[in-house]
């Protein structure tokens, strides 16, 4: 029998993968260490790039409930190849935010938009830290958003 874990973001019962283990590691430490509160998060979030089904492990919304972070989760044994960052960035393409985050639970990489790309931050934001940078990122146009 699979071994079970309850995902708060799910509120429910889900098969303890080794990629659902740092998917739920992460969703601990958004909410503990990261200030973010379990309503602002979603998990297993489905959406479309062009014609093709995507899915974001884990997405954490600013006040006007649009996101703000995608977080790629990757069992351990993966490691975080630059095929693993372009996939996220793939994924920014339509997500459009400022903050984007790959894991395996081993090595975690936290990265900020900026005018040309993203840069790798050396700590975690707070999640009062996100939103204020959320703030610029939409006041400085660096969201796609502001040109459609």
């Amino acid at each position: 029998m699979t071994p079970m874990v309850f995902d708060p973001l799910r509120k429910k019962e889900v098969p303890l993968t080794p990629e659902e283990q740092v998917r739920q590691w992460f969703i601990s430490f958004l909410h503990e260490q990261m200030q973010v509160p379990h309503s602002m998060m979603n998990s297993e979030v489905s959406f479309n790039l062009g014609n093709k089904q995507m899915r974001a492990d884990i997405l954490v919304f600013a006040r006007d409930l649009k996101p703000m972070m995608v977080i790629e989760c990757k069992r351990p044994s993966v490691p975080l190849s630059d095929k693993v960052l372009q996939q996220i960035i793939r994924y920014n393409w339509v997500l459009d935010v400022p903050f984007i985050v790959a894991t395996n639970g081993q090595n975690t990489y936290i990265c900020k938009r900026n005018e040309k790309g993203f840069d790798m931050m050396e700590k975690a934001p707070s999640f009062a830290e996100m939103l204020e940078y959320y703030e610029c990122y939409h006041h400085r146009r660096l969201s796609r958003q502001e040109d459609i």
